[in-house]
């Protein structure tokens, strides 16, 4: 499907429950999940919600970050804002066009993923085999989608956890 023909794509880590989130925090700490988030974003465009933005402490580096926010006075460190999804979408596509990925990095919250899901065209999700009680969440997977690759792990701290790649049909 894409956006202006450029890939899309969804980074996100969750729970059984589909859960992203809790008390604007992610729910876990694995530090193979954050290593495969930056090497998937890495010298990319990522888009987010202004609270997404806040739970992380700062602009993630070596990237483009776009902030989604309502607050037309907010600002942020090494960050673009844009005020509506729209404008975030047709502003970042002008980046990815200069930078090493040509895809668009979709990485939260919960509403972000809800609204760009429809045209989506990859989805890079690491699940976490736990149940968190989280606040926040990711949206069903819909049937259009397959599961192209899954590589199960588990950390150190005995977490067991997929990365898994579905691709749009």
């Amino acid at each position: 499907m894409s956006y202006q023909d450029i890939e899309v794509v969804h980074v996100v880590a969750m729970d059984r429950q589909h859960a992203i989130g809790k008390n604007n925090q992610l729910p876990w700490h694995i530090r193979e999940d954050l290593q495969h988030f930056k090497r998937i974003t890495e010298q990319g465009v990522v888009i987010m919600g202004r609270k997404t933005l806040q739970s992380m402490g700062r602009a993630l580096s070596n990237r483009v970050n776009w902030v989604i926010t309502r607050d037309t006075t907010w600002h942020a460190a090494n960050t673009k804002v844009a005020h509506t999804l729209e404008d975030a979408l047709q502003q970042a596509c002008w980046d990815v066009e200069r930078t090493p990925k040509p895809s668009l990095f979709i990485i939260g919250g919960g509403e972000i993923f809800a609204q760009t899901l429809p045209f989506t065209d990859r989805l890079e999700i690491t699940r976490v085999a736990l149940d968190v009680n989280g606040d926040t969440f990711y949206p069903k997977i819909p049937s259009e989608f397959d599961l192209v690759q899954s590589v199960d792990q588990v950390n150190a701290e005995g977490i067991a956890y997929s990365f898994q790649q579905y691709l749009r049909r």
